[in-house]
């Protein structure tokens, strides 16, 4: 039972038995007193009226007449008293109640008649100093009755509050015993549970939250599964190489002059490997948010200067035609330059691999803390700007369509930029390839 009480259920029919059960004394603490009071309201009024009608009657001065109306009236447990030059025909009124009929005034009042609390009723006759007062005594068992009237109903209302919490109770908890199933059925790997939308507002934006959990999951493992793929693939490749490489050294294939081919084939394979490596544990480290970062303010001008002096070695009469496109004044941000040179030299990587010789890659810096860099390669299509910056997506889409990466250079490099409180947006440059635009918190410059 205790923990019947402990679940939302058993606390619903609680709350509600309890607000049943105040619902019935406070209709009992209200309702009796207002039947008490117009019984007694009641009783007075009669009483008054009887009054009326007996000094009508006693009017007759026959002996016989009047004791016949006084046994009438005790039938109906009225006590009658004669009043006669200021003196009651028996003992029992109060005098003050004697004095004031024999004066010439009619009374309605409560007060003790013979030691009991009565109801009094007094009219003056019409001889001097006379007149009669009928008395009933007030009842003690009118909030009794009162009740015993009322108990079956109160009685019923309890019973149906208790049943209104109960069936309240499983209309609400029922949208949370199916979102608590759906969510065991997601953590047990099944992503294809879905809820119906049935049920109070509450219930139904529940049950969306669940389904679209279960979708978001159903997508992101999706997702993850073709990132493994990929990653499995890229890593694959260079080991197969190094493999082959050291089979053939092993098996004395590869003699003499061949050595040293070999030897580099296997180091530009292993930097591949190392390369891969490094950005699978960046890009795990800006997820943890435990990469260390170094910023401070930098001229931009000159961080993309001294890339492009890199990049021109790198690429080469049959390589793109790289442009630099540099303001004549500084342009100062503050970020880390080591990361912001990682983020540039993957960009300029993932160029290298799809633009055509003669091709123009741009690096370009503009006021603002803004740098593009920009390509006349294929390009990418609207639908692959909405999700460049995935992992893995651009690889999936086009492995054995052109040269692709792994597919975690475009992540790695909004994590980075997002890290140092930057943004990157990919979009269509107008050399005819594709533009990435790496906005930096800019430092405003100051005039000594």
């Amino acid at each position: 039972m205790r923990d019947f009480f402990r679940t939302l259920t058993g606390r619903a029919v609680l709350v509600t038995a309890a607000t049943a059960v105040v619902a019935v004394i406070v209709t009992a603490l209200v309702a009796v007193p207002v039947a008490v009071r117009s019984v007694n309201t009641q009783i007075r009024a009669e009483l008054m009226d009887k009054t009326a009608l007996a000094v009508e009657l006693l009017a007759d001065e026959r002996p016989a007449a009047r004791e016949r109306i006084a046994r009438r009236l005790r039938q109906d447990d009225i006590e009658i008293y004669l009043i006669r030059r200021g003196i009651a025909d028996r003992a029992g009124l109060p005098e003050r109640v004697v004095q004031r009929v024999a004066g010439g005034t009619v009374i309605d009042m409560r007060g003790p008649v013979d030691g009991r609390s009565s109801f009094i009723a007094g009219r003056p006759l019409s001889g001097r100093n006379s007149g009669v007062v009928l008395t009933k005594a007030a009842s003690s068992g009118v909030a009794v009755r009162v009740l015993s009237s009322i108990w079956v109903a109160l009685l019923a209302g309890l019973l149906g509050g208790i049943l209104a919490g109960a069936l309240l109770a499983r209309f609400v908890t029922r949208p949370l015993a199916l979102a608590a199933a759906a969510a065991g059925r997601l953590s047990t790997g099944d992503r294809s549970v879905r809820i119906a939308r049935r049920g109070p507002a509450e219930a139904v934006r529940l049950a969306d939250a669940i389904n679209q959990l279960a979708s978001d999951l159903q997508i992101s493992e999706g997702r993850e599964r073709d990132f493994l793929l990929s990653v499995s693939h890229e890593l694959r490749t260079p080991l197969a190489t190094l493999r082959g490489y050291a089979e053939a050294l092993a098996d004395g294939v590869i003699t003499g002059e061949g050595t040293e081919q070999a030897g580099a084939t296997m180091l530009g394979e292993a930097d591949r490997l190392d390369r891969l490596i490094s950005d699978l544990l960046v890009l795990a480290r800006l997820e943890a948010a435990d990469l260390p970062l170094d910023v401070v303010p930098i001229d931009l001008v000159e961080l993309v200067r001294e890339a492009g002096q890199a990049w021109t070695a790198r690429c080469g009469p049959d390589g793109p035609r790289l442009v630099l496109e540099l303001p004549g004044e500084p342009v100062m941000v503050d970020t880390d330059p080591g990361r912001i040179r990682q983020v540039l030299d993957g960009l300029c990587e993932n160029a290298l691999r799809v633009v055509p010789a003669g091709a123009p890659l741009v690096l370009a810096v503009r006021a603002g803390g803004i740098v593009e860099v920009r390509d006349g390669g294929p390009g990418f299509t609207d639908d692959d700007l909405a999700v460049a910056f995935d992992r893995g997506e651009l690889n999936r889409r086009y492995r054995g369509v052109r040269a692709v990466g792994s597919g975690l250079g475009l992540a790695l490099a909004a994590r980075l930029v997002g890290r140092l409180g930057g943004g990157i947006t990919a979009g269509h440059a107008p050399e005819g390839g594709a533009m990435f635009t790496v906005e930096l918190p800019y430092r405003t410059r100051t005039i000594a």
